[in-house]
């Protein structure tokens, strides 16, 4: 239904957004807003999480195979991926430390 939901808006907004990144945020609001709950979707999201393993072989494979092409570029791909995983890691940090300060201070209410 969220895959369905998301190819339509993706064809009647006019941004650059794939249909799978609305579905996907579709799903999330359903989720917030409670319309579903987590366990409706707890077995189709194990078996898609056990998959995904597989579906970065092909990509591996795909730039393997482009090596040559590539190599002049690692430096610039290394700095890139070493940033925006320190970055990645300090948000997600800062964003799990406001949310447990907001959890605490529901508790202690």
């Amino acid at each position: 239904m969220f895959t369905f939901l998301g190819e339509t808006m993706s064809r009647l907004i006019p941004l650059p957004i794939p249909a799978a990144i609305w579905g996907l945020i579709l799903l999330l609001l359903a989720l917030m807003l409670k319309i579903i709950e987590p366990e409706q979707i707890k077995e189709t999201s194990r078996f898609l999480a056990a998959l995904l393993p597989a579906l970065f072989v092909a990509p591996t494979v795909g730039l393997m195979d482009q090596g040559k092409t590539l190599l002049p570029q690692l430096p610039a791909v290394i700095l890139i991926v070493a940033l925006s995983t320190v970055l990645t890691f300090g948000i997600s940090g800062m964003i799990t430390q406001k949310l447990r300060k907001g959890k605490q201070a529901e508790s202690h209410e």
